[in-house]
């Protein structure tokens, strides 16, 4: 399974230090951060099962940032009928 999360952190050595608590605190886990997109991007895979957000979320938040989940919702286009 994979959670992508929409993040505030802006600095790499934040993204750092943010990944050494999640494997510390999930060993099962393997996230990485995608600061180069606008929503500040975490992702996280789990190989084993559910990834609970709420724990994540809870532990950026214990850091001083903030997350949420992404929706995995893929946008509809619509047409225009003139």
């Amino acid at each position: 399974m994979v959670e992508v999360f929409k993040t505030n952190v802006h600095e790499r050595h934040h993204a750092h230090m943010l990944l050494e608590r999640i494997h510390a605190a999930f060993e099962h886990y393997a996230a990485n951060f995608d600061l180069e997109d606008c929503d500040r991007i975490l992702r996280v895979k789990c190989a084993s099962g559910h990834i609970p957000p709420q724990d994540l979320i809870e532990l950026l938040n214990d850091h001083g940032f903030e997350a949420s989940v992404l929706p995995d919702e893929v946008p509809v286009a619509t047409a225009r009928v003139f």
